[in-house]
């Protein structure tokens, strides 16, 4: 059985492309993570796709600007990350520990 996941936090269109720019960029990076990827094919696709994600991310950044939110709700956003996953997804990105032998 799933577990059921915390509610979205309400959120402008321009914050939820944000959110989601933003975890695709994350996740696009962990395939990317050299401690953690075996193959260079996937890590070259990621890194290629990297470049169109990071556009979307300054886009959906301008449109927020242009629109006047100004400010960024960390608290908000914080939220809306945990209930996507993206403790989980973002952790991806960090060095691998060592494994003992």
């Amino acid at each position: 059985m799933v577990p059921e996941l915390p509610p979205l936090p309400s959120l402008t269109r321009a914050e939820g492309e944000f959110v989601d720019a933003y975890l695709e960029v994350v996740d696009l990076l962990g395939r990317i993570n050299p401690s953690r990827t075996s193959h260079t094919y996937g890590a070259l696709r990621a890194a290629q796709a990297l470049v169109g994600r990071a556009t979307a991310l300054r886009d959906a950044l301008t449109l927020m600007h242009l629109r006047g939110e100004s400010e960024v709700h960390a608290a908000t956003l914080a939220r809306a990350l945990r209930a996507l996953d993206g403790e989980r997804r973002s952790a991806r990105v960090t060095v691998r520990e060592e494994q003992a032998s």
